[in-house]
């Protein structure tokens, strides 16, 4: 089967009934982005699931309107044509998907932005493993640091190429997600995400030269008072060496 926009079909049932398995769907509105083929539909039907399938691809949504076209008058399933990183989403409970790899990133920042209960998500293996990197360690980066500060994030299990269609270069991994508020109270978001984003920026340099460096960023004025008041512990950390507590800590002075 061919792929469309980024696609790879998961063809391997065995597979697809250990991602469906993961949360319990009975009765709860799940949200699926990217559907492909409709293996995993139809597990989370079979489950007793009421989905919510949103799709880029015309030809993709016509074939699972016809597919599914019993469970779609019967209201168990919605097929929805759209752009996930951007369309309107119908109200969900769970999100479970095969996530496009070109946009995960977008998807699932996008995805704890709105909120749910838990999600079941399958990334690139590579960038799940930077997800769920401990921060405070040479491993972390922007994304383990932005999806921990607002996610409790649980590795399930891998998938080789072999599992789908075509075959991808790299290997897959499932993550079970559990949105949760900060650890550490955070008195402005878009300001952590910019601290964030400036720090890992220049991750080789210390936090007191990467803040000096962050012009576009963050505001000049609030970068002085930062290096006047934050204690030379953390100006003379690397990020790599933060604790979620010193985002937040920067962050939220005044």
């Amino acid at each position: 089967m061919k792929a469309y926009h980024d696609q790879h079909f998961l063809v391997d049932q065995n597979a697809v009934q250990r991602i469906a398995a993961l949360a319990d769907v009975c009765g709860k509105q799940v949200l699926e982005i990217g559907p492909g083929n409709g293996a995993l539909t139809r597990a989370l039907l079979d489950r007793g699931a009421i989905v919510h399938a949103v799709e880029l691809d015309g030809i993709l949504c016509e074939d699972l309107n016809d597919r599914f076209s019993d469970e779609i008058r019967k209201g168990t399933l919605t097929v929805l044509q759209g752009d996930a990183t951007r369309c309107e989403f119908p109200s969900f409970e769970l999100v479970v998907s095969n996530l496009p790899y070109s946009v995960s990133s977008k998807i699932t920042f996008r995805l704890l932005d709105i909120g749910f209960e838990v999600g079941v998500l399958m990334y690139q293996s590579e960038f799940a493993r930077r997800m769920v990197a401990k921060v405070g360690t040479k491993d972390c980066g922007r994304l383990s640091v932005m999806v921990q500060t607002y996610a409790a994030v649980q590795q399930c299990f891998e998938l080789p190429p072999s599992c789908f269609s075509p075959k991808p270069q790299v290997h897959s991994m499932v993550l079970k997600i559990f949105p949760r508020p900060p650890i550490f109270p955070i008195d402005d978001r878009q300001r952590y995400a910019n601290v964030v984003r400036a720090l890992f920026s220049h991750r080789r340099k210390t936090v007191r030269n990467g803040l000096k460096g962050s012009s576009g960023m963050l505001d000049h004025d609030w970068v002085e008072r930062v290096l006047a008041l934050l204690p030379g512990e953390i100006l003379s950390s690397r990020p790599e060496a933060l604790y979620l507590e010193d985002f937040a800590t920067i962050t939220n002075i005044k």
